[in-house]
């Protein structure tokens, strides 16, 4: 919480905290009011998966709870699992890469345990992909602020080395 606070609750009028229930993000209500990011009880995954939305959601998104995407909770359909996969490629991917530079393992999710069924393999793929593409391409401006911030704190490993993001490790 603190280097995300730390970067971005003057910059960015945000606040990431911990406890919550369930994951959600709450935009300012009013004037003075700051933005919360509110991850799952204190599950370090949590945290760095509802930052990595954060990152990649834009300045409209910012003003919306949840940032207006579409979720469907535990228990989807084999269809609703695929929409859900198709969304969650980029953010499943900063995850990895904020993992990799804390020093965190990370675990693919596909969220949906009550209707057993798991992260598919199309979608394992697209996440390795997406992580490896910002490998040799950039990250969002944001998500390579605190990418660097976390690996300069938690003595991370290079987190933009690709090696770090194989399809194999993701079924471990």
């Amino acid at each position: 919480m603190g280097v995300f606070n730390d970067l971005f609750a003057s910059s960015c009028n945000t606040l990431l905290s911990g406890g919550g229930e369930e994951p959600v993000y709450l935009p300012a209500e009013g004037v003075g009011d700051c933005h919360q990011l509110i991850f799952r009880q204190d599950y370090f995954s949590s945290a760095l998966h509802e930052i990595a939305h954060w990152c990649i959601a834009g300045e409209q998104r910012r003003q919306r709870v949840d940032f207006g995407y579409w979720y469907r909770p535990d228990g989807r359909t084999a269809s609703e699992q695929s929409a859900f996969e198709w969304v969650e490629v980029k953010p499943q991917a900063l995850e990895w890469i904020f993992s990799v530079a804390a020093g965190h393992r990370f675990q693919i999710s596909a969220d949906n345990l009550s209707a057993e069924i798991g992260a598919s393999d199309a979608f394992a793929a697209a996440v390795a992909e997406q992580a490896h593409s910002w490998c040799v391409g950039s990250l969002p401006a944001r998500a390579a602020l605190f990418a660097a911030s976390l690996s300069e704190v938690f003595g991370g490993l290079d987190y933009l080395d690709s090696c770090h993001y194989r399809v194999d490790s993701l079924r471990i």
